[in-house]
């Protein structure tokens, strides 16, 4: 299965530098690090969250595991900039959701192009501190490696919302 048209097509719109990184099929953060040979934080975790009212789109490094309640509190801090009323809880979306949100995107491969989806997207602090970092193109096999700054430009929500694993 290809990459995605559409997803192209945004990066080409956005003037959104990338390069194409094809590797073994994979499945998981640290299992594309030992793939690609570079370190579990340079590989950048996109996860899909619901709210009470709508789904957020949430970047994180993959040496590490989502903060729920630091995330509660920025995305709270976002919503009120937005004049819209707090959320009172958050978690990870099911796969059926998943499978209908995202169509022509293998789960657990999801870009974090939230504008994709008209989806507010955060990024986690950590990965801006990277020269690239590759994350996913909606398939296993190929990732993009990028300048994390380019999440800065086009309106993503910087924030502190992650821990290191347990």
């Amino acid at each position: 299965m290809p990459i995605s048209k559409k997803l192209i097509k945004y990066l080409d719109s956005n003037k959104i530098k990338h390069e194409l990184v094809d590797h073994k099929t994979v499945f998981t953060a640290y299992d594309k690090a030992a793939t690609l040979k570079v370190k579990p934080r340079l590989i950048g975790k996109t996860l899909v969250i619901k709210t009470d009212t709508d789904f957020v789109m949430a970047l994180i490094p993959g040496n590490k595991n989502l903060d729920k309640n630091k995330l509660k509190k920025i995305v709270n801090d976002w919503r009120k900039k937005q004049n819209l009323k707090p959320i009172k809880n958050l978690d990870f979306i099911s796969e059926k959701i998943m499978k209908n949100k995202f169509k022509g995107i293998k789960i657990g491969a999801v870009p974090p192009f939230g504008n994709l989806w008209k989806l507010q997207a955060f990024i986690d602090r950590g990965l801006l501190k990277e020269k690239n970092i590759f994350i996913n193109t909606g398939i296993y096999e190929t990732s993009f490696k990028l300048s994390p700054k380019i999440f800065e430009r086009m309106g993503v929500i910087t924030g502190n919302f992650s821990q290191a694993k347990k």
